[in-house]
């Protein structure tokens, strides 16, 4: 592999106006695919749960009920909402809203039995579609906000607040902040890095490249594989902090030849052979880790780790490509002008020895350090944040809190009770009453309705308030009890089927998958990636140990998240209220990407060691040395892949915001403690032995090499004989 992307480095250099031709023109036609492709509806199934086979039964026999919906809170300071002006505004924003587009019912707040709070003050309209959340777009939130806020320049003295999926896709934040902000704190830390604005330009250019392609990639496959809106904004995070990393690990490497006297081909046919075999080696085993979201049953999470793994393929490729053609085009503002700025770090040197002298306190240190993270993992807590996890300005937190003070909070979160009559409703009247009483007399039910029946009598639907708020543990156990004990006694030798569904009864049974088929996910992935690493390092015992400490992190990182968002310490200081659950999916998306970042780390670090190893340094020198060449390196790319996800807790959104910070603690704790601490004490004990592969194993695995030995003489030659070398200090920087 070395021998091969020298070669295309070299090629690319020596030809970079043509090659930049062909990269445009590469650009253009994909561009021009991607705009004429459609846009694919999200998956929200979640097959083999008993919420599906609810939702089912209902596209089947009541499709409104498994359209998309939403509910629009009307509200009053002074007088009740039943006034005369105060009816007419909300009557007539009714009628605006029944109008639009895909809308197939609105509740009427003033007929028998309809939702006015007691006191007057707030009405609350239910309003139902007949396309499902994958099928919405901004449009269709915005229409219902400005049909519904007409009640606001009624003739009354009108509120008007709104919630649910229809509201949150057309209120999702359309300005980049988190990726500006992550892109401003790169540039100032390359900068940092390398000393030259030629440097950090050619890296963060390369990195944007390579996330460019990756959304016009997404978007020319989204219909045909049918991936999810979210997995764009997963592979921009991706892409931009494993671009960054990629690029300047090449952009490093290329600088330090060129000091080193190798011409502008050698060098980056050099930086290809060794760094950009790196970045081969560590990307596939991030997409490997990303793509083994499939396993866990659910297709949106599946199909958002395929997007995500794309995003990824197309940062690599833009390292292997735009690059080289950038060092071709750059090549004298690119040479260092000093050669102490690509010189050896005389500091991380000075680390290497403290660590690797004493190679058991370190890593007794770093463990203890990472299993004090890891703390608060014992109380996880899975389920799905609410609206009432929202900053109150926003109006579906204003909605929220009138809907739970008006009607309790579980009104924010019905059951909805699908009931499959063979019989049919007319003749299973009786039955369906005893299930309603039945439901009604668990302890913890606030209201339940009567059984309404579908159009074709195939079915009924019965609509349950819990007393408690969805996202609430007491509301878990009740919809346990109702699965487990309520329902079967009620329905026993019947013909009935009950399948309790809604949005709550969805996001628990979503939870529970992911947490069933976590264990299988997890030894996938690792079995993937340690199988990646010894093929990479033709060793046994380093992907084996690797993958160790990689759950440790991984560990420390869900338990960062638990103490923020769970248990309330700062959450404070990111908008967040204490007390939320833990997103379901997010567990394992945070496993799939930081199990495979941090392996990039643990590529760059190992790579320049074993390279040591192989010129000849013993290993406690081959760790010292490689340490003092790619140690600074590692720290600067970790703090800008972490500037970078720490950078999204901006986003309103309180799942970005755990998704940002948990990827960014969890690089800066992975880079601090396992690369820089825990890992090179490790090579250190292993000895020679860390560069060991049984016999028959070693001629099962394919040969792969990271150091580059074959470099010299790609093209027949030790060095390019028509290009002069140039002393370290000819150009600028």
């Amino acid at each position: 592999m070395s021998h091969l992307l020298a070669r295309f480095a070299r090629t690319l250099t020596h030809h970079w106006k043509r090659s930049a031709l062909v990269a445009l023109a590469t650009l253009v036609i994909l561009g021009a695919i991607a705009g004429s492709a459609g846009r694919a509806a999200d998956d929200w199934n979640v097959p083999g749960t008993e919420s599906q086979e609810a939702l089912d039964l209902f596209r089947a026999h009541t499709p409104a009920l498994a359209g998309s919906d939403a509910t629009v809170v009307f509200s009053v300071q002074d007088g009740r909402v039943g006034d005369q002006a105060n009816r007419e505004a909300i009557e007539g924003a009714i009628g605006e809203i029944e109008t639009l587009p895909s809308v197939v019912s609105v509740s009427d707040p003033f007929a028998r039995g309809g939702t006015v709070a007691e006191d007057g003050s707030v009405a609350a309209v239910d309003v139902r579609y007949d396309i499902e959340p994958g099928d919405l777009d901004a449009a269709d939130g915005e229409r219902l906000e400005e049909a519904a806020r007409t009640a606001e320049s009624g003739p009354g003295a009108v509120d008007v607040s709104l919630r649910g999926i229809v509201v949150d896709i057309a209120s999702e934040q359309e300005a980049p902040v988190g990726e500006l902000i992550g892109v401003a704190l790169a540039i100032i830390l390359l900068t940092v890095l390398f000393r030259s604005l030629a440097a950090m330009g050619a890296t963060l250019v390369g990195a944007l490249m390579g996330v460019m392609v990756g959304q016009m990639l997404l978007a020319a496959l989204s219909k045909p594989l049918g991936l999810p809106e979210f997995a764009a904004t997963i592979a921009v995070m991706l892409g931009l902090g494993a671009g960054i990393d990629y690029a300047l690990l090449i952009i490093g490497r290329f600088r330090e030849q060129l000091a080193a006297g190798d011409s502008v081909r050698d060098a980056s046919a050099k930086a290809a052979a060794t760094s950009g075999a790196s970045v081969v080696a560590a990307g596939l085993i991030v997409m490997v880790a990303i793509a083994g979201l499939l396993v866990v049953g659910i297709p949106m999470i599946g199909k958002m780790g395929i997007g995500a793994a794309i995003g990824v393929a197309a940062v690599v490729l833009s390292a292997l490509t735009i690059l080289p053609i950038m060092m071709g085009a750059l090549a004298k503002r690119l040479r260092p002008k000093k050669a102490e700025h690509v010189a050896r770090s005389r500091a991380f040197g000075r680390w290497g020895e403290i660590v690797t002298a004493r190679p058991w306190l370190s890593i007794a240190a770093g463990v203890a350090v990472l299993l004090v993270f890891a703390v608060p993992v014992a109380d996880m807590r899975l389920g799905q944040p609410d609206d009432g996890n929202q900053p109150t300005t926003k109006t579906q937190r204003i909605a929220y809190d009138q809907l739970s003070a008006a009607f309790g909070p579980g009104s924010n979160g019905p059951f909805l009770l699908a009931v499959e009559t063979p019989s049919g409703a007319g003749e299973s009247a009786a039955e369906l009453e005893r299930l309603e009483q039945a439901v009604r007399e668990t302890e913890g039910m606030q209201e339940v309705s009567p059984a309404q029946p579908s159009e074709d009598g195939e079915m009924a639907t019965i609509f349950a308030v819990p007393e408690t708020a969805p996202q609430d543990a007491a509301t878990s156990d009740l919809l346990e009890q109702l699965r487990e004990e309520v329902i079967p006694a009620a329905t026993e030798e019947t013909d009935l089927a009950v399948y309790v569904g809604g949005n709550t009864a969805g996001f628990e049974d979503f939870s529970a998958k992911v947490a069933s088929r976590l264990p299988l996910f997890i030894a996938v992935v690792i079995g993937l990636s340690v199988l990646l690493l010894m093929t990479a390092f033709r060793s046994l015992w380093i992907p084996l140990v690797s993958a160790v400490f990689n759950l440790l992190s991984v560990g420390a990182a869900y338990g960062v998240v638990v103490a923020v968002f769970q248990e309330g310490i700062g959450a404070g200081l990111l908008g967040v209220d204490a007390g939320v659950p833990i997103v379901s999916f997010v567990p394992v998306m945070l496993f799939a990407i930081l199990f495979g970042l941090s392996m990039d780390y643990n590529v760059f670090l190992l790579s320049r060691i074993h390279e040591a190893y192989n010129e000849g340094d013993r290993p406690r020198e081959s760790v010292i040395h490689g340490m003092s060449r790619i140690g600074k390196v590692v720290l600067f790319a970790g703090l800008i892949m972490a500037s970078v996800f720490l950078a999204f807790v901006s986003q309103p959104d309180v799942i970005a915001k755990m998704m940002g910070l948990g990827l960014g603690l969890a690089i800066l704790i992975d880079v601090l403690i396992v690369r820089l601490v825990i890992a090179p004490a490790v090579v250190t004990l292993l000895g020679d032995r860390a560069w060991w592969l049984p016999g028959w194993l070693d001629r099962i695995l394919p040969n792969v090499s990271l150091e580059g030995h074959l470099v010299e003489g790609v093209d027949g030659r030790a060095a390019d004989a028509d290009e002069p070398r140039e002393p370290v200090g000819a150009g600028s920087a």
